[in-house]
């Protein structure tokens, strides 16, 4: 395609490629973290369930744990379904890289059908990949609002606690 805007610059392909390359990255960096929250919550509902085998079922500090299990299971649901959904726009993200590579070779090539054949593929592959991206971040902040909710429901139950043991 003489003329166009993918031969006019050497740059061109690559202007093309970093967009989904840099989004890659922070989709890798962003699974990453999810990951090791759900590590997190892996090993405190472990800690929460060895505790209670030493509990009496009808204790206060019993109903306590086990409320605490299950906003750790409500956390752990939405961890892991944003991390399914956040390596799947990794994945898109880099399926748009590639195929915008492609789509580049196919125009230096003056493979027009080619060319807006890729293009339509990587666009909507960049799409699902940023709606991903989205709605995977918006899981994260409900299980941060969860994680939050628990973390004070445990200081209040310490403090109420704690004064109970040792009113002075």
């Amino acid at each position: 395609m003489p003329g166009s805007p993918l031969t006019d610059s050497p740059f061109a392909v690559l202007t093309a490629v970093v967009a989904p390359a840099v989004l890659t990255n922070a989709s890798s960096v962003l699974c990453l973290g999810t990951g090791n929250r759900l590590a997190r919550v892996v090993d405190r509902t472990r800690v929460i369930t060895s505790e209670i085998s030493s509990l009496e079922p009808a204790s206060e500090d019993y109903r306590f744990r086990i409320r605490q299990l299950e906003l750790l299971d409500v956390r752990a649901h939405l961890l892991y379904r944003a991390l399914r959904i956040l390596y799947a726009s990794l994945g898109a993200f880099a399926a748009s890289a590639l195929v915008s590579v492609i789509g580049s070779a196919l125009a230096f090539y003056q493979q027009h059908l080619g060319f807006q054949v890729a293009a339509v593929i990587g666009f909507a592959s960049g799409v699902y990949a940023v709606g991903g991206l989205v709605f995977g971040c918006m899981l994260m902040v409900r299980e941060t609002r969860v994680a939050l909710q628990n973390i004070a429901e445990e200081a209040e139950y310490g403090r109420t606690h704690w004064k109970s043991i040792n009113p002075k």
